[in-house]
């Protein structure tokens, strides 16, 4: 485990290993999240999107098509609203 140690004006300083491993230089941004167990994670958002693709698989599943896609949208709205009617689409 790697550690670092807080200011009293509340910055720390990310190891070279952790720095390293998100492939971190000077400048870069983060987000930090709290997930549903109080975990908290840190994203850096130096990602290029052409490396996100794919993450949201699980093995087992087919990706949608578009007019999957579509149809769930629609559905969606209608139950967000089912007395309207629109042809948005």
């Amino acid at each position: 485990m790697t550690r670092a140690t807080m200011t009293h004006q509340g910055q720390i300083i990310l190891p070279q290993e952790i720095r390293n491993y998100l492939k971190l230089a000077e400048g870069n941004q983060v987000d930090f999240v709290i997930d549903e167990n109080g975990d908290v994670k840190m994203i850096p958002l130096t990602t290029p999107v052409e490396m996100l693709s794919g993450i949201l698989h699980r093995p087992g599943i087919s990706a949608a098509t578009l007019e999957e896609m579509e149809a769930s949208i629609v559905q969606g709205a209608h139950l967000m609203n089912p007395e309207e009617t629109s042809d948005w689409t």
